[in-house]
């Protein structure tokens, strides 16, 4: 049996992933479709709209045959970590292509930059260097690439696309990078007909505005309660700040004296946003915030992080029929434990989702909480 692979957050899956997921079945008609997705909680900092079940759903009601969790470890991180862990659970199910958005739709340029990066020793100076005059990550990467490949690489699917293959590169893999053209903007944050941006329709939705043009019919059905913002996490991030006041250092991605910007504002801000934009520097981005704010809010520690380097299991959240073939094909070829229940092994980084689950379930109401929360160990694959 072949394979193809995925990587999303749908955060929510609107018109452009439906265009997406259709390309990959005209491409690889008779291949099984496997997804990397990220659960609760996004490479951005944010929190996922809805949660990783009805994600899931809607994934496999649209055509996706196996959805795998990428765990909070690698979900919340940075473009490099979340590549790292996507590429190496698609690796280790043995898929052939992985397909993602790209707005130069050039695999050749991107594969020439990963390996610059890998190659060229220069690159890491160089991008310390530009860290070291101020910008931010994303920044001195671009910078860096264009001094030494005269070629300008900027956009944000772009830069994922590169860390995909420079992952792939990293451990030989086989896996074949493909990619479809990007139209729209990543970040836009106002509605379009058709294809708009999954920032622009949480905003809409934020604001009560209407997305059924943005959004396949199905998926409207799930976007009517329970929305999950990062905003409304507030109070407990507050809460968690000021208890560990003095010692803000030990959370992941709390670095190089940002400390002591939270508590100069923290008692202050009334809220995230207001919170973020007097924090916010050339080299601190507002992801680069949400995410530091995310780990802080799930007690998540650099600790943990230092512990959690690898993917240690390989989550099933849900299949068809064609994806548990697929599994059947496969398992005795996978080295990693494969799971499909919480209780299936005992693991930290899996006790670790639990946590961030629980932080996810708060602000529902007490009924939709206690279900949120034991849906992480009662609930078996979504089988459709």
């Amino acid at each position: 049996m072949k394979s193809v692979g995925i990587i999303c957050e749908y955060n929510p899956f609107h018109n452009g992933h439906l265009f997406h997921l259709n390309e990959v079945k005209k491409m690889f008609p008779d291949y099984t479709i496997v997804l990397v997705m990220s659960g609760n909680f996004t490479e951005r900092g944010d929190v996922s709209i809805i949660d990783k079940w009805a994600k899931t759903d809607i994934a496999l009601t649209y055509g996706v045959d196996l959805v795998i969790e990428l765990p909070f470890v690698f979900a919340s991180q940075s473009a490099d970590l979340f590549s790292k862990g996507s590429i190496k659970i698609l690796n280790a199910l043995k898929v052939e292509y992985i397909v993602f958005g790209s707005e130069t739709n050039d695999v050749k340029l991107l594969t020439e930059l990963a390996e610059t990066q890998l190659n060229n020793k220069k690159y890491d100076n160089l991008v310390k260097d530009y860290l070291n005059e101020g910008v931010n990550y994303p920044t001195a990467l671009s910078k860096a690439l264009l001094d030494l490949t005269g070629k300008k690489i900027s956009k944000p699917n772009d830069i994922l696309g590169i860390t995909y293959i420079r992952e792939i590169l990293k451990l030989n893999s086989k896996i074949k990078p493909i990619s479809i053209k990007r139209n729209n903007n990543y970040n836009c944050s106002e509605l379009e007909d058709f294809m708009s941006s999954a920032t622009s329709i949480r905003n809409a939705l934020k604001n009560n505005d209407k997305i059924t043009n943005q959004v396949p019919d199905y998926v409207f059905d799930f976007l009517n309660n329970n929305l999950h913002f990062i905003e409304d996490y507030f109070n407990l991030l507050k809460y968690n700040i000021l208890i560990n006041i003095d010692n803000l250092d030990k959370f992941q991605t709390v670095d190089e004296g940002i400390e002591n910007r939270i508590k100069k504002y923290i008692i202050n801000s009334k809220n995230l946003d207001e919170l973020i934009l007097k924090i916010k520097t050339k080299r601190y981005t507002y992801n680069k915030l949400n995410r530091m704010f995310t780990h802080i809010m799930c007690n998540f520690t650099k600790e943990e992080a230092l512990e959690f380097k690898e993917i240690e299991y390989i989550r099933v959240l849900g299949f068809n029929i064609k994806g548990k073939n697929y599994l059947n094909f496969i398992k005795k070829d996978i080295s990693i434990p494969l799971i499909t229940n919480f209780s299936s092994i005992k693991n930290k980084m899996l006790d670790l989702e639990f946590r961030t689950t629980c932080v996810y379930a708060i602000i529902l109401n007490e009924k939709d909480k206690i279900r949120l929360i034991e849906s992480e160990y009662k609930n078996s694959p979504i089988i459709k």
